[in-house]
């Protein structure tokens, strides 16, 4: 038995309404919904999509799944 942790692999959930649907730049960067942290990408997931499900009225809206991991360790596969 070892006694590792697990390797965390952060994500993070947030969104905001955009400029544009063609695009990625949003309207009021300072006012973007932060959801949260996640432990893994299967809960990062469910809650991005229940998140994008609730503003599917507002084409504009848009979540999005960030892979902190990646940026916390570029070297990690």
């Amino acid at each position: 038995m070892s006694d590792v942790a697990p390797k965390q692999l952060l994500h993070l959930v947030f969104g905001g309404e955009l400029q544009d649907v063609q695009g990625i730049a949003f309207k009021d960067v300072e006012n973007l919904d932060i959801v949260g942290v996640y432990p893994d990408y299967e809960s990062a997931r469910a809650v991005w999509k229940a998140k994008a499900q609730s503003t599917v009225d507002n084409a504009q809206m848009r979540y999005f799944v960030v892979h902190l991991h990646k940026l916390l360790d570029p070297e990690s596969a």
